[in-house]
């Protein structure tokens, strides 16, 4: 017996075999190669963090554990999640409980978590957008949906000024998520509601000399 998902993609495979496949040519113009000096790089991406009303955080590396603490002790985060691996001294400030995750705890049970940490991969200072792409140090995309407090750690070296350049940075075959700040949707009046689909409240820390 054939599942529901089995018969549409059978009907689609079909359909696709049927249908005439004319060479396509994409166009490429759209702009790229662009760069900022680092303080204007810094002040336009720090401009869309906080338009998405996302709170920020600018640190050297050596602060960047006080910057962590910080940021989660303001927030009463008492535990607080973290990809496996983590740098540990980022969160050697921190004086609250401490839970590495791992595949084998079920999504629900992140829940009971007051906070997640992770670093990130690249953002884009033009939209304000943080890439994740599941690597050991930013973990599975659960962790930094469920909580409702995320800390993500993002290295200016890694902001890069449009989509393109972003883009360009990434491995197309690692699963990605998108931050634009908080979790935010309307209802049908337009009132912003937060923390319906992932995070309630974004913090990032934004090391400047890495």
């Amino acid at each position: 017996m054939t599942t529901a998902r089995e018969t549409v993609l059978g009907r689609i495979k079909d359909a696709l075999a049927l249908a005439p496949t004319p060479d396509t040519t994409v166009p490429r113009a759209y702009r790229t190669g662009r760069t900022l000096p680092d303080d204007e790089r810094l002040a336009l991406f720090t401009d869309r963090l906080v338009d998405y009303k996302a709170h920020v955080r600018t640190c050297t590396a050596d602060g960047t554990a006080v910057a962590v603490a910080e940021a989660l002790r303001e927030r009463g985060a008492r535990r607080t999640g973290v990809p496996a691996g983590l740098d540990p001294a980022w969160l050697a400030a921190y004086d609250g409980e401490v839970q590495q995750d791992s595949a084998d705890i079920p999504a629900p049970r992140l829940d009971a978590l007051d906070g997640v940490v992770t670093a990130s991969a690249v953002s884009c200072a033009e939209t304000g957008t943080i890439f994740l792409d599941g690597s050991p140090d930013q973990g599975r995309r659960a962790l930094s949906l469920v909580p409702d407090l995320h800390v993500c750690v993002v290295d200016l070296s890694t902001v890069e000024v449009g989509v393109p350049e972003a883009v360009a940075r990434l491995v197309p075959e690692r699963p990605t998520t998108l931050i634009s700040g908080p979790s935010a949707t309307s209802d049908i009046e337009l009132e912003r509601v937060e923390g319906v689909h992932g995070p309630r409240t974004l913090v990032v820390v934004i090391r400047t000399d890495v």
